[in-house]
């Protein structure tokens, strides 16, 4: 198998192209829960709200600075030259935001504070603000922790068996295909999503994330539902105002551009968080919670890492203690891998090959023939 356990933070280390896109064991651990945490110095487990405000403060200056170079002096720029600062603007305002956006779903996992009233409400006025339904997302986003790898239960990313995939994936199963599913998944994903629970866990019914009586919730967690939409709905009433007074094309700028690249990271993680030939899912059969939870891989993004305050190289930690605060999963993720071993996922891919690669390798997963381990299964690409 790869050398996972014993190769520390990805930057002393990527594993070769075969040990990346070799297996990782599928059988029940020889480790427990409790034999992972007691590896991870008791401090990561400690939430500060100094610290996790301090991150607060810091991605909404830079976002200000951004927000106030452009409005005050893009227009001062010779004409050809705002071609290039407004992209730019956007990017970096975009990869930005993702990085509030990850502050946001800490929240929703209790690891910005002690205090859950003040969790939840930096999570609703943070997610809100990107047109996120705060609570909505947290119930159905807790689910997918509580299920993660799980054919029958898991709520997003969730692969097809062959036989369900569709029609016309032969059809895109070739270079352009494959391109054009990656920008349609980065570009509508994430709305689509939260609409219509594309690629979420099938239901008996119509499932919504703006709906509080869809069947994603809990009759206990609909109200919460409500408060999500008006936070939502606060936050598009502001949209309508300034684009009265500032017009379609200033909001579309200053907002809309980056908004579109923070939902285009935030699927793009989550895809290649869960997307790997390397990595099993299970059925009822087999599906147990640390198996599942030990079927994710930790990505390099370079500097957007840091950026995206490490959510993408400490996944695998994440799974596994998801109340723990972000700025101590590098140092848990350190102290982990011993113990995990060849249960333990990294991929210094670059980030574009891998997009690429997944899209061509992970079409739809079935259990290996012959195999006896029926509800195992793994990513396959062979449509014929």
């Amino acid at each position: 198998m790869g050398a996972g356990g014993r190769m520390s933070v990805p930057s002393e280390g990527k594993k070769s192209k075969s040990d990346v896109l070799q297996r990782v064991p599928h059988s029940k651990p020889p480790f427990t829960v409790g034999e992972i945490k007691k590896a991870i110095p008791p401090h990561c487990f400690k939430r500060s709200v100094l610290n996790s405000f301090s991150y607060v403060v810091y991605d909404l200056t830079i976002a200000f600075l951004l927000y106030y170079a452009a409005t005050n002096y893009f227009h001062l720029l010779p004409y050809n030259l705002s071609y290039i600062a407004w992209p730019l603007y956007w990017i970096c305002q975009g990869c930005n935001l993702t990085g509030v956006w990850v502050i946001a779903h800490e929240c929703g996992h209790h690891a910005f504070s002690d205090y859950q009233w003040l969790d939840d409400t930096v999570g609703l006025v943070l997610h809100s603000a990107l047109l996120v339904p705060y609570f909505s997302w947290k119930y159905s986003h807790r689910r997918h922790h509580s299920n993660t790898g799980s054919m029958d239960r898991d709520e997003v990313f969730v692969p097809k068996v062959k036989s369900s995939i569709s029609w016309f994936s032969t059809y895109l199963n070739n270079p352009p295909g494959r391109i054009l599913i990656l920008l349609v998944q980065l570009t509508l994903g994430w709305p689509l999503y939260l609409m219509f629970n594309v690629s979420g866990r099938p239901y008996d019914r119509f499932a919504c994330h703006f709906d509080p009586n869809s069947p994603i919730y809990t009759d206990r967690e609909r109200l919460q539902i409500f408060v999500s939409d008006a936070g939502i709905f606060a936050v598009l009433f502001g949209l309508y105002h300034l684009v009265a007074a500032k017009g379609l094309a200033w909001v579309v700028c200053v907002y809309g551009c980056p908004l579109l690249i923070v939902n285009g990271f935030l699927v793009l993680i989550t895809y290649l968080q869960h997307t790997h030939p390397s990595l099993p899912h299970y059925d009822s059969s087999e599906w147990d919670w640390l198996r599942g939870a030990l079927a994710t891989v930790d990505r390099d993004y370079g500097i957007l890492n840091k950026v995206f305050h490490n959510i993408t190289d400490t996944h695998v930690a994440h799974h596994l203690f998801s109340t723990m605060p972000h700025y101590h999963a590098m140092e848990a993720t350190k102290a982990i891998k011993p113990i995990l071993g060849d249960y333990y996922q990294f991929d210094g891919t670059s980030i574009w090959k891998a997009m690429y690669r997944e899209a061509k390798e992970c079409v739809y997963v079935e259990p290996d023939e012959g195999d006896q381990n029926k509800g195992v299964f793994w990513y396959k690409n062979k449509l014929h």
